[in-house]
Order: C-alpha cells, then sequence, then structure tokens
C-alpha cells in the first residue's frame, strides 16, 4: 500500500486495543454545528490519561513523572456532534525508552469506521525540572497490552 494510501485509510474499531468513553458536550460544537477540530486533540488528551489513570499509572497531581505532549496529528474523516456518545480507541504504536506514540481512534458509539483518527506522543520528564527520563515501570505496565506490531 502506497504511503498516501496507508495515510489516508479509515481505522476500524478491530485495530485499536482499548476504548475509552467520552461525552459531548454542548460547548465542543461550532457554529457550524458540529465538534471543532481542536476539540479533538482534548479527546486524544483525555482518553490516553484517563486510561493511565484508571491503571493505577499516573497521580495527576503528585506522580514525580509525567508525559508531556511532544507531537500530535489528527485526520478527519466524518463529523460528530453533541449529544454524540464517543468512543476513544487506543493502541501504542512505539513504546521507547523515553516515549510512547499512541494512535487513536474517535468512533461514534457503535460505528465501525472511526470519525477521525490520529497520534499523539508523550515523553517523559521529571515533573520537578522537565529532564527527561525513562517512561515508569507503572505506565510501561499499564501500556504493554496496547501494543501493536506493524
Amino acid at each position: 500500500m502506497a504511503e498516501d494510501d496507508a495515510e489516508n485509510r479509515k481505522e476500524t474499531r478491530d485495530r485499536f486495543r482499548r476504548f475509552v468513553a467520552i461525552s459531548t458536550r454542548w460547548a465542543d460544537n461550532d457554529v457550524y454545528g458540529h465538534v471543532n477540530n481542536v476539540t479533538y486533540y482534548s479527546y486524544f488528551d483525555t482518553a490516553v490519561n484517563q486510561n493511565l489513570v484508571e491503571q493505577g499509572a499516573l497521580d495527576v497531581t503528585q506522580s514525580a513523572e509525567i508525559g508531556v505532549v511532544i507531537e500530535t496529528m489528527c485526520r478527519f474523516f466524518k463529523p460528530v456532534a453533541f449529544p454524540d456518545p464517543l468512543e476513544v480507541g487506543l493502541r501504542v504504536a512505539r513504546l521507547g525508552r523515553s516515549s510512547i506514540r499512541y494512535e487513536i481512534g474517535i468512533f461514534r458509539r457503535g460505528d465501525d469506521e472511526a470519525a477521525a483518527a490520529g497520534h499523539f506522543v508523550h515523553v517523559y520528564v521529571r515533573r520537578a525540572d522537565f529532564q527527561v527520563v525513562p517512561v515508569p515501570d507503572a505506565v510501561r505496565r499499564a501500556v504493554e497490552g496496547l501494543v501493536v506490531a506493524d
């Protein structure tokens, strides 16, 4: 498959390892009547961190090491709007020494094809001084089951 074809391929539900429920909000819609493009990045951030919190790998106020976003991208395939209930699919494309590349799909509840898909890269740093550190063991354990092969 050509690179352009791979990049534009719609994501399907079966390619993701875990799903996090997200409720759209009234304020998510823009003047055109659908969720504004920047809001999808909030959904990405919420799903990734909610998964880590649920797995016991992140305490948002106390963890000594935190993931900071260094890169994110989203492709849009079809609109969603309030009050659509969403399910955010997660998988890990790369679990590195100090970073994790998540691949994410935004699905309307029950849809097999993603409305949007993209990626999100966390680099781990010490909260105190933002120096890069290895991915914490608890985080590594929490995401190992999300890793997929190319």
